[in-house]
């Protein structure tokens, strides 16, 4: 995905919902800070989106321009309309936020996570892309171990044990990667 396209994804989501202001998850929110991501941070072909205000009218993104609708069909790429539960963040996570605005996106905001809450939310989901992701994270220095470690305590959704269990894959993944190991 691009940014462009991403871009695209939020004018539609504002006329599916009418609504203004809209969270960008998953891999594509680094599009957000990083408008020209390398490649491997671009594979996806769908942006995980919800309107800040009104997460209950996600279902409608996802059945207008979701897997499979005409949209995906004529542009190659699609929504998945998602909630705020669907990525595990740290609790001042929208301080840090990339805001996409302007042109591309009639005006409407898409605010993006920034590359250490990404990070974090992929590492809690832990599915072998969501490494792999991280990994290149590491390796293109994206974030630095340190930064993302000091931001574990800040995640209350998850208890000690869990914490412990994410400091612990993040510094496993951190060594696989030559700029962290």
């Amino acid at each position: 995905m691009t940014r462009e396209e991403l871009e695209h994804i939020v004018r539609a989501s504002a006329d599916i919902t009418d609504q203004y202001e809209f969270v960008v998850v998953g891999s594509q929110s680094i599009l957000g800070a990083l408008p020209a991501a390398p490649d491997v941070f671009r594979a996806s072909r769908e942006a995980d989106i919800y309107p800040l205000q009104r997460p209950d009218l996600s279902d409608a993104i996802d059945g207008a321009i979701g897997e499979g609708s005409q949209f995906h069909e004529t542009y190659g790429y699609y929504a998945q309309g998602v909630g705020p539960e669907t990525a595990v963040l740290p609790d001042d996570w929208m301080s840090r936020v990339h805001r996409v605005q302007g042109p591309g996106t009639e005006g409407k905001v898409a605010y993006c996570l920034d590359f250490a809450d990404l990070m974090l939310s992929k590492a809690v989901a832990g599915r072998e892309k969501d490494r792999v992701f991280c990994m290149a994270m590491f390796s293109h220095r994206l974030v630095a171990l340190h930064d993302v470690l000091a931001l574990v305590p800040r995640m209350s959704t998850l208890d000690r044990d869990e914490q412990l269990r994410l400091r612990r894959t993040l510094a496993r993944w951190a060594a696989g990667t030559s700029s962290e190991g």
